[in-house]
């Protein structure tokens, strides 16, 4: 084995945009600047505890993850060890690859999935409010199968729809040599999709002969996004010495959808990186976020995407803007890209399904 315990390890930065094309390393300034030089993977900025402040979650190869909170003063605090989410439940380090970020429960609250080795289990942490999280992988039925694989992208998706965020998981092992021996792995393997059951417990979709599910390659990044603007999440794999992989989604679901593409004003980023989006629909209240990377190595469609099961309209939109304004407003319709600038509400309408629909900048 070649690491990386027993390499050195690399402190972690971060840079300050100083707003005239130059940058700032405030790494010890801020807290984050990992004296320890952990193996850091993965990196997400995302609310955590609704503050409406973005923290800071790490995920760490064979040494204990990160979680910093925002403090508002241009500094984070250390939370790792008493948030829960340093360690998994056994009270071992992992070894973190992929990180998504996403609310599978539909309480507002960001929970957190971390990838990690094959004979380990994959671990979701849920957020118990406050930024505090439990390692719940067994009980929600997502550990047991993922043992076997060696786990790097990492992404909530509503691939049906339905209004519950699924998980999916992109695996390859790192040692072509396991392919010599008996050890219960293979070099190159298959993804893992398992279905929500209503914030309750996670089900394995079954790996159909001649679906995507069944491809195997050395995955290692992954992208997740609706590509063809149909309302479906697909996803894009970066492979190990091998061409890019495009699984392009295909359920067979009839299920309505919404995806908002938001333009931060003044006060915000454009990008919007940092929103939060609550809908309600259906009966119930959905959590969406406008995040810059994830995953592993990857950045995902920063467009906010919600499954609406049979829902033909949408209740109402709440949007949480970077800037600290809250914007409330209403959909004329569903199964359509929406392009919300803050402000302004509706600036633009995507759909790719209706006659003499206008793009506006969606």
């Amino acid at each position: 084995m070649c690491g990386p315990r027993g390499l050195k390890g690399e402190p972690d930065h971060l840079f300050h945009n100083n707003h005239d094309g130059t940058f700032t390393d405030v790494s010890v300034k801020a807290g984050v600047s990992d004296p320890g030089g952990y193996y850091g993977l993965s990196a997400v900025f995302a609310d955590l505890n609704n503050d409406g402040k973005v923290d800071l979650a790490v995920a760490d190869d064979s040494t204990p993850n990160y979680l910093y909170i925002n403090k508002g003063n241009g500094t984070f605090e250390d939370d790792s060890y008493a948030s829960g989410f340093a360690l998994n439940g056994d009270g071992r380090e992992i070894a973190g690859m992929g990180l998504g970020v996403g609310d599978y429960r539909n309480n507002g609250l960001l929970d957190l999935l971390v990838t990690d080795f094959s004979d380990d289990y994959k671990v979701l942490y849920r957020n118990d409010g406050g930024a505090n999280f439990s390692d719940v992988s067994y009980q929600t039925g997502i550990a047991q199968d993922s043992i076997p694989f060696l786990g790097w992208g990492a992404g909530f998706i509503d691939f049906d729809n339905d209004g519950w965020k699924d998980i999916m998981m992109i695996n390859g092992h790192v040692y072509p040599q396991v392919d010599q021996h008996d050890w219960g792995t293979t070099f190159a393997q298959r993804p893992l999709l398992y279905r929500n059951l209503q914030g309750k417990r996670f089900e394995l979709v079954p790996a159909v002969e001649g679906t995507g599910l069944a491809e195997v390659f050395a995955g290692r990044g992954a992208a997740f996004g609706d590509l063809f603007n149909d309302g479906k999440i697909d996803v894009v794999i970066n492979v190990l010495d091998g061409h890019p992989v495009l699984l392009r989604n295909v359920s067979k679901d009839h299920n309505h959808w919404v995806e908002l593409k938001l333009i931060g004003g003044p006060k915000s980023p454009r990008d919007a990186v940092g929103a939060t989006v609550y809908l309600t629909a259906n009966g119930m209240r959905q959590r969406g976020d406008v995040l810059s990377g994830g995953s592993y190595e990857s950045s995902n469609d920063p467009r906010v995407h919600f499954g609406l099961g049979s829902a033909t309209h949408v209740d109402s939109v709440e949007i949480h803007w970077p800037s600290g304004s809250v914007e409330r407003l209403k959909l004329p319709a569903v199964d359509r890209i929406f392009t919300i600038q803050e402000g302004k509400g509706i600036v633009g309408e995507l759909c790719t399904a209706c006659r003499g629909s206008s793009a506006g900048g969606a």
